[in-house]
């Protein structure tokens, strides 16, 4: 028996492979990032559910080209490239979690890793991409203000975020209970800017037509 999630994931498919979604038509000027946000306990059926999304896009819409980005992978092979991975395994171990964090706030400034995403990604070469593992990766990469940072650089390409947590359209509660105002500065303080939006995929008990 199928559940709200099941419903709500079994959406995706045609939505993402429909023309007015991949042309971001409908969206004016606004850049095309989409959220789909779901309870935390869920992961693993979301990441099941991202995994066979890949396979069956490509049938769905042949010719299309869709890429996947795990953050959490994604930031292990930035500082596995740049020499930091061992060390920041050895300074968690001796100082701790909170050491380790701010360490990284340097290497990890969401400005270069949204420059490194970019380059991974190549979203001008592609008809999506769709990112995973927003929870694994937090603390040392938030995605509020990486989506801040992608938001001049990433282009027209859809680009579709999958949330363990709450969005409502305004802010983003990783796993709940964390508030982060999508549209803040990249420096902090919550101010929200009004030019930028992103847009819930697949809302509870929605339905949409093709």
């Amino acid at each position: 028996m199928s559940d709200a999630l099941d419903n709500r994931l079994d959406q995706i498919l045609p939505k993402v492979t429909s023309d007015v979604f991949l042309k971001a038509t409908g969206l004016g000027n606004e850049i095309a990032f989409h959220i789909f946000d779901y309870a935390p306990e869920e992961e693993l059926r979301v990441r099941k559910h991202v995994q066979w999304l890949m396979e069956q896009i490509p049938k769905r819409k042949p010719g299309i080209k869709v890429v996947h980005v795990n953050l959490f992978d994604f930031v292990i092979g930035y500082l596995r490239e740049r020499g930091f991975l061992d060390r920041a395994f050895k300074m968690q171990q001796e100082k701790g979690d909170e050491a380790l964090r701010k360490a990284l706030l340097g290497p990890l400034n969401e400005g270069k890793v949204a420059k490194e995403f970019i380059k991974a990604a190549k979203p001008e070469e592609q008809g999506l991409v769709l990112v995973s593992g927003v929870g694994s990766v937090y603390p040392v990469l938030r995605i509020h203000t990486l989506l801040n940072n992608l938001q001049p650089i990433v282009g027209q390409t859809p680009l579709v975020i999958f949330y363990p947590g709450r969005y409502d359209g305004v802010s983003l509660r990783l796993f709940g209970k964390t508030a982060l105002s999508v549209g803040s500065s990249p420096s902090g303080g919550g101010k929200k800017d009004p030019y930028y939006r992103a847009f819930r995929l697949i809302p509870e008990e929605s339905k949409y037509a093709y």
